[in-house]
Formats: structure tokens, sequence, C-alpha cells
């Protein structure tokens, strides 16, 4: 276990919107010094009033596009110059397409790629040998439920997040074989109620929405606070819908396919038609001049809670009352 600690440096990327900005509050409320990194300077600066009300004793933010690598390790200097050893990395940005394959472009699948994998790739790269110099430190790769199960309508956004899968478990292949005390754990979300719907470039005729059940990006913050102090675990998923989705297609993925081909185009549409005028981030920051907060717009349809995440979290819990279950029933037993 690794607790942070007040004054703990934490880096959060994606960090305007989401569970990024939610993550970075959760390290806040900690006390720790958070570095915020994203684009948009709007986002950026009202998350970093969120984060500082959270109780962070200190914050910063470093805007940052995560696909440029240059850019990266740019980042990672001046945060180490101004707050110290980074002790938490987490990697939450990313970028989407909402359409049919065929209606997506060459260009915009790189940029999907570049920012969500080839972006983790680059912070993983800029900080790992930092912290192996310094003998201790945290990476936390935010993933999803889609890095293992493919749905329509997002080819580009599952590619890039299964590309991540593969790489994180190489990478803890040899860290593991190194022995090192660096560690790298990823967190797997459901659907989350982040602003990204709002801005998401879509070429469908009606407004995105996550896949049902939507849980608030404050679920899946806990998710990751949890992670960056529990990383020996290789992996954590959050929310019974990715426990689901995860098992039925570890089981049937077949029938999954025939499911997700009959209901995935639905149940990624709302039923209202898309605002022409809604900002694209896939290229800009969509929050470069207007700030849009932490939460999506389906407040009204997510839950900010989740037994699975609990039940994940508290696995000794469970198993002493199940021994203790256990023993009493013997005794019953014995007894009658």
């Amino acid at each position: 276990m690794a607790p942070i600690r007040p004054g703990d440096v934490v880096v959060v990327t994606g960090s305007t919107g989401g569970i990024g900005r939610a993550s970075a509050k959760e390290f806040g409320r900690k006390g720790a010094r958070v570095a915020l990194v994203a684009r948009g300077d709007a986002g950026l600066e009202g998350a970093a009033k969120d984060v500082e009300r959270a109780g962070a004793v200190q914050v910063i933010t470093v805007p940052t596009d995560m696909a440029d690598n240059d850019q990266v390790v740019a980042a990672v200097e001046h945060i180490e110059r101004v707050l110290g050893p980074i002790k938490v990395w987490v990697n939450v940005a990313f970028t989407s397409v909402f359409a049919p394959f065929d209606k997506i472009e060459p260009d915009e699948y790189r940029r999907v790629t570049e920012v969500n994998y080839l972006g983790y790739v680059y912070a993983t790269m800029a900080i790992l040998p930092r912290m192996r110099k310094r003998g201790e430190g945290t990476i936390v790769q935010v993933g999803s439920a889609l890095a293992y199960r493919g749905i329509p309508l997002q080819t580009a956004y599952c590619g890039s997040k299964h590309a991540i899968q593969g790489f994180h478990e190489s990478l803890r292949c040899e860290l593991l074989h190194e022995k090192s005390p660096v560690k790298v754990t990823m967190v797997q979300m459901p659907a989350v109620n982040t602003p990204q719907f709002s801005w998401v470039l879509n070429r469908l005729h009606k407004h995105a929405q996550p896949v049902p059940p939507i849980y608030e990006p404050a679920v899946a913050a806990r998710g990751v606070l949890y992670a960056a102090e529990h990383p020996q675990r290789r992996e954590y998923w959050v929310g019974g819908s990715t426990a689901a989705t995860l098992a039925a297609n570890a089981i049937m993925p077949g029938v999954l396919d025939q499911y997700l081909a009959r209901t995935g185009f639905k149940s990624q549409q709302t039923s209202q038609d898309k605002n022409p005028d809604q900002p694209v981030n896939l290229w800009e920051a969509a929050d470069e001049h207007k700030d849009f907060g932490t939460r999506g717009v389906f407040s009204n349809r997510s839950k900010d809670r989740s037994t699975q995440l609990w039940l994940s979290h508290h696995h000794g819990l469970l198993a002493a009352v199940g021994a203790a279950l256990a023993v009493g029933a013997a005794v019953a037993m014995g007894r009658s």
C-alpha cells in the first residue's frame, strides 16, 4: 500500500473534465501537490480552482498536447522543477470519433491513436526513468471496458484502448522481471457522464451518449485514487457493467458480437438531434474559452455509487467475514 500523503506530487492528464478532473479533486482532498495536464486554458483554470477548493497544497496547470512527445517531456521537466519528484502519474487524456468505420478519415484515426495510446506511451516513457532512479513511483493507466470489448461506432477509440491494454501488460511484466519498486496498474472504466459527449467529433445524426448504465465521474475517480494507493494489483474494474461486460466477453464473445450489432448503434445515441454547432476537441481544445466542468449532461441518469467498486476494494474484509461465517456454521453443525 502506498497512501497519498500531504505534499506528495501527483500528475493527472486530461484533467479539465470527467474522470481526469474528478480524480485530480480526489488527490486534492488528500492534500497532494497536483499538476493538471491538458490543453484548454478555460478548462485548466476551472479545474485548478476545483482542486484547490478540494484541499490541494499546491496546484499548477501545464498546457500540453499529449500527442506531442516533446511537449510531454517538457511537461515532466517543468512539473518536477516546480513541485518536486512525481510520486503518482495518472494517464487519462483521450479523444474519440463517433462514426461508422467508413466515415472516419485516416488522419482522424491517427490523431485518436496518438492522443489515446501514444500519449500514454510518451508520458510513461518520460516519467518512468525518473521513478526508476528514485526507486519509487506509481503510474496509473486509465482504461475502459472497451480495452477488452470493442463496440460499434467507436473503432478508433476501441482500437486505441486495446493498444493501451497490451502496452500495460507488457510493461508490467518487464518491471516484475527486474523486481522494480515502481508500480504500474490499470483501471477499466464503465460508461461515465463526462463532457466528452458534448465535444466529441460526432458524425451520427443524434447526440452521442455513453452506453447505459452511466456512472458519475466521482465514482471513477474513487477507483483511480484506490488504484494509486494500492498499485500491486495489475488492474481494477469500476462498475458492475464493466465486470459483467468483461465476464461475458471472456465466456461468449460471439454472442456479445451479435448483441452489440443489434443494440450498439441505438444505445450510443439520444433521441435528440446532434447540435450542428457542437465544438470538437479532436484537433483543438474544446474548453479553450469555456469551462465545461467535471460532469456531462447525463446527471439525471447517472449513478453516484457502485456496489461492485466497494466490493472490489474490500476483498480482505469480505474474506474475513466469509471465514467467520464458515467457522460459525461449522461450530453450529458440530453442536447439533
